[in-house]
């Protein structure tokens, strides 16, 4: 029997110590929680140059804001790990636009969580331009950045922290066209209808790009047609009927079934087997980033009724 009481009091013991260490340990996680992403990633201590970062670029306020948002999260190492003489140039009063988009970059204006992140394809960033995501077996990145630790909560959203700085796109959607070199005749067919200049503004633009090819498939004499002085504004209007006002990502364009173009008439969305279509425009490439908007490849020039 004084065995067995003996044996009773320990366990008491040892069962009260457990839960003890288990409140103190919630108790521990629900004080994080309380503070907000920017006095979060303070008390990481491993944020440092994010954290100055932020303050460059005069966004602490709305990071410390309702919300909710996600933040990537680059680590110091991140940042160490770019170019000499990068952090210090982006950290330079004249610089703060462009710190303001790579870091805007970095956020969704949403709470995701990692079961989210690694089921989704992808997700608008508060630069406007979209981060695409991938899980396979040997983790989740976000355009190419690995995740390294998820799912830190703060009262106003959640932290996923990457071992890179991923940069937004820089050129416009004239300049990205450019590079790629197969987008020769929509570029020159633009400039003859004086929309080259406005596709290189603000914006933004979403721009279904017919590839030279699909220029090609026309019927002969076409292109030479419409790119003579008096077909200006017929050309014009077929280039319109190829942009969007706004940035629309393939899921929400396909979502929403049509979209109204610059020249005023709308394209019809649809999925067709595995494959998106514009009107009867193949999308043989999507969402690829400019600064001013979004490109979507398409393989047939579409033309308004």
């Amino acid at each position: 029997m004084k065995n067995l009481a003996i044996l009773s009091i320990l366990m008491l013991f040892v069962s009260s110590t457990t839960f003890a260490a288990d409140c103190q340990k919630k108790t521990h996680q629900v004080a994080k929680a309380e503070m907000d992403i920017v006095d979060t990633a303070v008390s990481a201590g491993s944020f440092n140059t994010l954290v100055a970062a932020v303050k460059a670029a005069g966004l602490v306020d709305a990071l410390k804001g309702d919300g909710p948002f996600t933040v990537f999260a680059p680590t110091d190492d991140a940042f160490a790990a770019l170019p000499e003489g990068t952090v210090e140039n982006l950290l330079k009063p004249e610089n703060k636009d462009q710190l303001v988009a790579i870091l805007t970059y970095h956020v969704v204006p949403a709470k995701l969580g990692s079961i989210t992140v690694s089921h989704e394809d992808g997700a608008e960033s508060l630069n406007g331009q979209r981060l695409d995501f991938e899980a396979n077996a040997g983790g989740v990145t976000v355009e190419g950045a690995k995740v390294i630790k998820a799912d830190i909560a703060a009262s106003n959203g959640i932290i996923h922290v990457i071992d890179k700085v991923i940069l937004p796109a820089e050129k416009n959607i004239v300049e990205v066209a450019d590079s790629a070199g197969t987008f020769n005749t929509l570029l020159t067919a633009a400039k003859e209808a004086g929309l080259a200049g406005a596709l290189q503004g603000d914006g933004p633009f979403t721009v279904f790009a017919p590839t030279d090819d699909a220029f090609a498939k026309l019927p002969a004499g076409t292109v030479e047609s419409l790119l003579k002085p008096e077909s200006k504004e017929k050309l014009a209007a077929i280039l319109k009927y190829h942009v969007v006002p706004g940035r629309v990502y393939s899921d929400t364009a396909v979502s929403a079934g049509q979209a109204e173009t610059l020249e005023g008439k709308s394209v019809h969305i649809k999925h067709e087997g595995d494959a998106v279509k514009v009107n009867e425009a193949k999308v043989v490439k999507a969402d690829i980033n400019a600064s001013n908007g979004v490109i979507h490849v398409i393989d047939t020039v579409i033309l308004p009724q």
